[in-house]
């Protein structure tokens, strides 16, 4: 009964509130102390990655501003990366023997050992003078952050309940979606490349439409 409380407090997904087809979870759900701390979580890493553009975008007291922001909110990203490390494996022997078994843990190390490398990395680049080291070093923080979670779920989608290929759409669809895709994801990246060069440079107080 406890194990089953446990789990349940640290489930984040609607999927463990399903019955069949039928949603039987509440509106409160997303309320539960996982979710709580995943969702806090992700407001100090978008604030982390919020800090990296200013630097690199601004300069004077708003650029030192960012770097004290900057250093606050890595601080916060990384309690929540070493709290949820620690609490997936503590609730799911499934994840912690693919965390911790040999020679599973000596294949995964680099995961956690390049975490705290470009946290430190992070960190002298917003103590320091550089102005990019800190945006790169906290999209590189997010995508092993991403890696880490892929590797425990691998290859479900949804923690005991969905595969990947389970949730996929169907295959009229799949065969459906790379007709748009080829056409609107070179239009989306020359558009958005576009705009971060007429974009480019420091924000200046005086820059404006006249």
């Amino acid at each position: 009964m406890a194990s089953r409380a446990w789990r349940r407090s640290a489930s984040g997904s609607a999927a463990r509130s399903a019955a069949g087809r039928h949603f039987v979870g509440s509106s409160f759900d997303c309320f539960i102390p996982f979710s709580l701390l995943t969702g806090i979580g992700l407001v100090f890493g978008y604030a982390l990655l919020g800090a990296g553009w200013l630097v690199l975008k601004t300069e004077g007291e708003l650029q030192a501003r960012a770097r004290r922001l900057g250093r606050f909110a890595l601080l916060g990203v990384l309690a929540a990366i070493v709290i949820v490390s620690l609490w997936t494996p503590a609730i799911d022997p499934s994840i912690a023997h693919r965390w911790l078994s040999w020679p599973n843990l000596a294949f995964l190390a680099p995961v956690p050992i390049v975490t705290a490398l470009l946290a430190w990395f992070i960190w002298r680049a917003l103590s320091g003078r550089g102005e990019a080291g800190q945006f790169v070093g906290a999209v590189g923080l997010f995508l092993v952050s991403y890696l880490g979670i892929a590797i425990s779920l691998w290859p479900m989608i949804v923690s005991h309940h969905y595969t990947l290929w389970q949730a996929a759409s169907s295959e009229s669809t799949q065969a459906f979606l790379p007709v748009g895709t080829l056409f609107l994801l070179p239009v989306i990246l020359l558009y958005t490349g576009w705009s971060y060069w007429v974009f480019r440079g420091k924000v200046w107080a005086d820059i404006g439409y006249h």
